[in-house]
């Protein structure tokens, strides 16, 4: 029997569902229908003219070589100058690496990090390519179930029982992607309180929605756990520009840690992508170091359509949901349709859920199977008010006929 041409690695790598109902929607699009497409985590704001401005002097400045792997001295002493304004950390240009997009930040600290069989503590629900990214890195993931009642986010105890002698890293977003909850002071000092008490073991926190944060879970705004005590040399904080800055395209991420990681994530990205683009870098330290009242204004959008899609999910029988405090997504459980049908087709978990909704109501999601629970579904609020309205409305009908 002849090998196949395709390793086992990419063999057994799933697409990422966001990616797959898009791709879901699109198809549909093109036969014709007007399909209004919920599932793909994207800002629909362009980026902020003063940072596309930047870039395009860059350009005129001659910023059109290599950089160096671990990013632009001018990149990095913005991101220090950002993470103490913002975050009351401490770093130097040294201890920042800069990477083609927080995914791939992510990416280097696992292959920075794992050896086989090295666990990584995930709550679930978690972003997509969490499993994917440590999998890949042959470690373990070992996930720690949340519900809709408990706001989606873990207790200490629930933490502590799940570290073994394996484990490496606490891996978790906040605000949270797809939950959008957000951890409280008090919450993230219980857990710090945690790791502190096991020798070698780091948290990975990914704060790539940090500028979209709606307040309401802790009075300071957005905390890192990373500045709370004990946690400083424990801790990997990893963000980017996709989001606040509405800068999906430019595909820039960075991270702030140990210097011994910052180099280390430099050697692994130095043998797949190299640096990232210079007169973007330059840009990305423009929109760091320049007046955040766009990334605001974007924020008070999507709260205000947070608003919206929670008073349109309070009106659909058999819905139950949080109020996210931060990101543009609402995670709602729907398991109480599970076993319903019309005609002969039957709702038996979260994918059939949403392609039921595809399928009968044109409005693309995402199954909560994708996230770690398949209880859920996922709607992404990065859209115009008259589309959430309208695919409220074709979600609450399709559901209604559902028996």
């Amino acid at each position: 029997m002849s090998k196949p041409l395709l390793s086992k690695r990419v063999l057994g790598m799933v697409e990422a569902a966001t990616l797959g109902m898009a791709a879901a929607a699109a198809a549909k699009t093109a036969q014709g229908h007007r399909v209004l497409n919920l599932s793909i985590g994207e800002p629909d704001f362009d980026t902020p003219a003063h940072i596309k401005d930047a870039a395009k002097k860059a350009l005129d400045d001659g910023y059109t070589s290599y950089t160096p792997v671990q990013g632009l001295p001018v990149l990095r002493e913005a991101i220090c100058e950002k993470f103490k304004r913002d975050n009351d950390l401490d770093f130097e240009p040294n201890q920042i690496a800069v990477s083609c997009g927080a995914k791939q930040s992510l990416a280097n600290i696992m292959l920075a990090m794992l050896d086989p069989g090295d666990e990584v503590i995930l709550p679930a629900p978690y972003w997509v390519s969490y499993t994917s990214l440590i999998t890949q890195a042959a470690g373990v993931p070992v996930t720690i179930r949340t519900d809709v009642g408990a706001d989606f986010k873990i207790t200490p105890d629930e933490l502590e029982q799940a570290i073994t002698v394996k484990t490496r890293l606490f891996l978790f977003s906040n605000p949270c992607n797809p939950t959008g909850s957000v951890y409280s002071r008090d919450e993230l000092r219980a857990l710090a309180e945690i790791v502190v008490s096991y020798g070698g073991l780091f948290v990975v926190s990914d704060e790539i929605y940090e500028y979209i944060h709606f307040g309401g879970a802790d009075e300071d705004g957005h905390v890192s756990i990373g500045a709370l005590d004990g946690m400083r040399d424990r801790t990997i904080t990893v963000n980017g520009f996709s989001k606040g800055f509405a800068m999906t395209g430019w595909r820039l991420g960075y991270l702030g840690g140990p210097e011994w990681l910052a180099r280390a994530v430099a050697k692994v990205q130095g043998q797949f992508t190299s640096g990232a683009a210079a007169f973007s870098q330059v840009a990305a330290a423009h929109a760091l170091r320049s007046d955040l009242a766009a990334s605001y204004a974007m924020r008070d959008t999507y709260r205000r359509r947070r608003d919206q899609v929670m008073s349109g999910l309070s009106e659909i029988p058999g819905i139950e949901t949080t109020r996210p405090q931060g990101a543009f997504y609402s995670f709602s459980d729907v398991s109480s349709y599970y076993g319903k049908r019309v005609g002969e087709r039957v709702i038996k978990g979260s994918e059939d859920f949403c392609r039921y909704l595809l399928d009968e109501a044109n409005v693309a999601t995402v199954p909560g199977a994708a996230f770690g629970d398949d209880r859920c579904f996922r709607i992404s609020f990065a859209a115009s008010d008259a589309d959430l309205k309208e695919a409220l409305e074709r979600i609450k009908g399709a559901l209604a006929a559902l028996q």
